[in-house]
């Protein structure tokens, strides 16, 4: 992957980078680490500069995001509600569980943008829910882009500084995703196992 990912640039610049992170941001399967990492080493060893790849990953990023803002927004807080009324009885959830993410994400959705954009795979997901809970835009596009330049910026400088050994930051940035992961993991298994509980408490 990394020869392709190299082979892009060379052959693209700071349109094959924007390129390449928008699209990460759409398939979160495809490491952003890995890119980010490497465009800076590519500054190191080509005409790329470090203002040119940060402001070029962070454009791929916000419009990336915006891409997925506009899917949540085409699944509003109506449609999903209809959705749950429908099949919810599978999933255990009702229309009010709906109503009350919304109140929730409401309430933290800036936060959640902002913080959602320097949490491996969150970073991508997180605009979805921005959409469909019908944040405002420019919020939403201002703190996407200022989680997304955080996040890009210490990524490539430390790209920049490594040099030829940026696989090196690859395999603790895999490590730390792993961990994210797991916790993520276990927290949706918490919330699952409580969420249920509290189902039956009512029904009994």
């Amino acid at each position: 992957m990394e020869n392709w990912i190299t082979e892009i640039m060379e052959s693209f610049g700071y349109f094959g980078i924007f390129l390449l992170i928008a699209v990460e941001n759409l398939f979160p399967p495809i490491p952003s680490e890995v890119i980010l990492t490497l465009g800076g080493f590519m500054t190191t060893v080509s005409e790329l500069n470090l203002i040119g790849v940060i402001l070029a990953a962070t454009a791929g990023s916000v419009a990336g995001a915006v891409c997925l803002y506009g899917v949540g927004r085409m699944l509003s807080t109506e449609r999903l509600e209809t959705i749950v009324s429908r099949y919810g009885k599978i999933l255990r959830l009702k229309p009010e569980d709906i109503r009350k993410s919304r109140k929730w994400f409401d309430k933290y959705g800036a936060w959640a943008v902002f913080l959602g954009r320097l949490v491996p795979l969150i970073r991508s997901l997180i605009s979805v829910p921005a959409g469909s809970s019908a944040m405002s835009f420019f919020p939403f596009l201002f703190l996407t882009t200022l989680g997304s330049i955080i996040w890009n910026a210490a990524l490539v400088c430390i790209g920049a500084a490594v040099g030829s050994s940026w696989e090196t930051i690859v395999g603790y940035m895999d490590i730390y995703s792993t961990i994210v992961y797991g916790l993520l993991a276990l927290g949706v298994g918490v919330f699952g196992v409580l969420f249920v509980h509290k189902r039956m408490r009512r029904s009994s």
